[in-house]
């Protein structure tokens, strides 16, 4: 009997040991190209934006069971900025996780994508319009030059520059605007969204089209003029509601 109750017990095992060989090796396999390191980052900050990257363009997918020691050894970090990045990236909704059983990618839901714009609209309106009038000349260039790469990245239609200029244009925003309780709110909501971009736009979304519009967003910040980068902001969320229904569609 005893025998019968360990052979019972290793049947029900072998399902979770399958998916974390399954998420081990997901975790271990070959990715986008790592962004450079940024000067004035910490540890934990490199951490948390280069997982961030791996789960928003899908080489994390969802389901994936994520390890600590596999995540040090991919990215050359140590196991304390590892932990202490996906503490936040749990707090982004990005990852779960789950005492006693591990650290899981978070599934990807329409219906979470609707409910969250609803919010982003306006706060995405507020902040654009802070960060024209509140940006710093040093900002303001780099609000310029992000606009002019992002039409280069419409040109050439390169998905992956894009997202990375995405998120440099999100955290200019947040930071120009000088809003911390806006830019706290938005942080919850820019790393969802890109990974929702990043699984469907193939399908059903025009990259050169989101570019420009990024970049005209960027354009009318870096010439500190907040009525044009409320309707930039505006015709932005426009196109990206049409895009998250244009997937039910396919």
């Amino acid at each position: 009997m005893a025998a019968d109750r360990r052979t019972a017990r290793a049947r029900l095992a072998e399902p979770v040991r399958a998916r974390m060989r399954k998420g081990i090796a997901r975790d271990s396999a070959p990715a986008a190209p790592i962004a450079e390191p940024h000067d004035d980052e910490t540890l934990t900050d490199r951490a948390y934006r280069l997982i961030e990257e791996l789960i928003v363009t899908l080489a994390l997918p969802p389901g994936t069971i994520l390890s600590e020691q596999s995540l040090a050894q991919r990215l050359g970090i140590g196991r304390t900025p590892i932990r202490e990045a996906l503490q936040r990236l749990a707090r982004d909704g990005l990852v779960v996780i789950l005492p006693r059983r591990g650290i899981l990618v978070s599934q990807i839901n329409l219906k979470t994508q609707m409910r969250l714009l609803e919010v982003r609209r306006e706060l995405e309106r507020l902040m654009a319009r802070g960060a024209a009038e509140r940006a710093t000349p040093q900002e303001i260039a780099k609000f310029s030059s992000i606009a002019r790469d992002m039409r280069t990245a419409s040109d050439q239609a390169d998905d992956m520059t894009f997202m990375r200029l995405d998120r440099a244009l999100n955290e200019l925003v947040s930071q120009a605007a000088r809003n911390e309780f806006a830019a706290r709110a938005m942080g919850l909501m820019h790393g969802l969204s890109r990974r929702f971009w990043y699984q469907h736009y193939r399908e059903a979304g025009d990259l050169p089209l989101s570019a420009r519009l990024h970049a005209d967003l960027a354009d009318a910040i870096a010439k500190r003029n907040a009525a044009a980068a409320s309707k930039a902001s505006d015709r932005l969320i426009d196109y990206i509601e049409s895009f998250a229904r244009k997937t039910i569609e396919t």
